[in-house]
């Protein structure tokens, strides 16, 4: 039988907290070294963020708020920044740290940006929301490739017929 762990920690973020909500088939947690490893099935909400994975490793520091996030493991992802920019995913593995609001992208990785129907395919990428920036490095026998969705343009030829029938 398989057994479910909800685990919801909260995180202070200024002024406000936020929860998150992690749904695993296992659970082991070290409060003393601050190591929690979830596996199975595993499934993390935070807001209008998702990720889910084979593995997470959380670590905590001190005050007991997450300072790094591993997921390993058929990673598939859903984020928001800040800014309301939407992006979705998956990689092999992704290291998230929630202190600089960034996101490593490891091993077969396909980043979407969902508002702006941009892609970027790559072995390795990082994702800086603050900043809104984003780095992609390709594996050593495939390049990086950046797919841009350009809204068709009329050419001029259909143009010029147009104007010229309505004289």
């Amino acid at each position: 039988m398989k057994i479910l762990m909800v685990l919801s920690v909260f995180l202070a973020s200024s002024l406000i907290s936020q929860e998150i909500k992690i749904k695993a088939d296992q659970f082991d947690g070290d409060e003393k070294s601050g190591i929690s490893v979830f596996e199975g099935n595993v499934n993390i909400v935070r807001r209008n963020d998702e990720l889910n994975a084979t593995k997470v490793t959380v670590y905590t520091d001190s005050a007991h708020k997450p300072k790094k996030y591993i997921a390993v493991g058929n990673v598939s992802f859903h984020i928001e920044t800040k800014e309301g920019s939407l992006y979705e995913g998956v990689a092999q593995k992704v290291i998230y740290m929630p202190n600089l609001k960034e996101y490593h992208f490891f091993t077969d990785v396909h980043l979407k940006q969902l508002d702006e129907k941009k892609e970027i395919i790559g072995d390795e990428v990082v994702l800086k929301t603050i900043e809104g920036k984003a780095y992609a490095k390709g594996a050593k026998k495939e390049p990086v490739i950046m797919i841009f969705k350009i809204e068709k343009e009329e050419d001029n030829t259909t143009k010029k017929t147009e104007k010229k029938q309505e004289k």
